[in-house]
């Protein structure tokens, strides 16, 4: 999602100059039928056209914009196992056995991925290799005991280094600690989502964009009404972002209070000496700090240092954007002072309380897939397959997201961004005391 005082900043996308869209699907225009109607193109709502599709499904696809043109075109093209509210969640709601099981889903997640890369042969370079940093004793302590715990309950291993040894895999002086797996990784979004739709097309599903939905009525069957036409099915999915509920068409207003929507920003350098790049960081891989408020940076496939971070909870574009995130990267890596910066661009995440995705049903027939919190790269293909076994009646595993427990953020309308601004203060002023 990407609000209108936005508009200009999201021009500046490294992603959406490096790539060429096709002519814009038309509108809808009229009455049109499916077996089920889903909303919103982006990766969780492209996935579950697929899964539906491949299953038989007749999949009628509205969208808003363009295709993948909120958070599923510009993320950080960060694909990584797990969720960003850890495991403590599912292990507290549901169980030993569930929460073994989520973990397990999200490794199918970032596996997914490779799947479909290979499937329908989209070129959107995949890298795999992921470095966890902290950038303080506290934070190494604590990064160590999660890799530790992750070993143990899970199996999942890491090559966790402290001291001068960090300087193997990161050549920087900001952080103390790292650990590095090779299930996740890194891609560009936006060639990946592109390649989804493509591949949605090509099974059957009709794409309309420019399409907002201004209102479903439910039942049997639902309808999803736009400005111009309408479509009848036997099943909806919402698969808006933050576009629903409160902060777009209120197709869904009981969830909206559950998410909210956060700000988070990118900054593009000019091509980099490979070999530059290699000694920064010698296995490709990308990386994110496990700071509250953090930082995530990779390299391009032409050598760029695409770095991210910064959030803002108050849906305005932090004043002075570029420096800001400049100063940033100058501490991650002193020898980039003097690169010029290409492009700056962001937009903006659903997040849960909790950060653990919420999914779930409204009624017999209508689901929905939301809060990410900044995992969705892989955690939506998973959810779009989740979804779809939903639909046809197997939905064990939908379930195993469905039976947590969300609660809504604090303040109402009026006071949740307020709030929220205090609460990220007090988390910023606790990671750097």
């Amino acid at each position: 999602m990407l609000l209108d005082s936005d508009t200009q900043l999201n021009q500046k996308s490294y992603y959406e100059a490096s790539v060429a869209r096709g002519p814009a699907e038309p509108p809808l225009q009229g009455a049109v039928s499916a077996d089920v109607v889903v909303v919103g193109a982006g990766y969780a709502g492209l996935s579950a056209a697929i899964e539906l599709a491949q299953r038989g499904q007749r999949v009628v696809l509205l969208e808003a914009d363009r295709v993948c043109s909120g958070a599923s075109g510009r993320n950080g093209g960060q694909a990584i196992v797990g969720y960003a509210s850890g495991q403590e969640p599912f292990e507290k709601q549901l169980g030993t056995a569930a929460a073994r099981l989520a973990w397990d889903m999200s490794i199918e997640s970032v596996a997914l991925i490779d799947e479909r890369i290979a499937q329908f042969d989209i070129d959107c370079d995949r890298v795999h290799g992921y470095l966890y940093v902290a950038d303080s004793p506290r934070k190494a302590r604590a990064l160590e005991a999660d890799m530790q715990v992750l070993t143990r309950d899970y199996g999942f291993k890491s090559d966790f280094a402290k001291g001068p040894d960090v300087q193997r895999h990161i050549d920087s002086p900001l952080y103390c600690a790292v650990a590095l797996e090779t299930h996740s990784g890194h891609l560009h979004p936006l060639k990946y989502g592109l390649g989804l739709a493509r591949a949605a097309r090509q099974l059957g599903v009709r794409i309309f964009e420019h399409s907002p939905v201004i209102g479903l009525r439910r039942g049997t069957p639902m309808t999803a009404h736009t400005a111009h036409g309408s479509v009848s099915a036997a099943f909806g999915v919402l698969a808006g972002n933050c576009t629903l509920g409160e902060y777009g068409p209120r197709v869904a207003p009981e969830i909206g209070p559950r998410i909210m929507p956060v700000g988070t920003y990118m900054i593009g350098t000019a091509p980099l000496d490979p070999k530059l790049c290699q000694r920064l960081i010698p296995s490709n891989a990308s990386a994110c700090d496990n700071n509250f408020i953090l930082d995530y940076f990779r390299f391009s496939a032409d050598h760029r240092m695409l770095f991210g971070g910064r959030v803002s909870y108050s849906t305005r574009t932090p004043v002075n954007l570029q420096d800001i995130m400049v100063r940033r990267m100058w501490e991650v890596f002193p020898a980039l002072r003097k690169v010029p910066i290409d492009f700056v661009w962001g937009g903006f995440c659903d997040i849960s309380m909790n950060r653990a995705p919420d999914f779930g049903r409204l009624g017999d027939n209508l689901y929905y897939m939301q809060g990410f919190s900044g995992h969705g790269l892989a955690l939506t293909g998973l959810a779009g397959r989740v979804v779809a076994q939903a639909v046809a009646g197997q939905a064990e595993r939908f379930d195993v997201f469905a039976r947590l427990q969300h609660r809504k953020f604090p303040g109402g309308p009026l006071l949740r961004t307020p709030s929220l601004v205090l609460g990220m203060l007090y988390h910023r002023l606790r990671d750097a005391f």
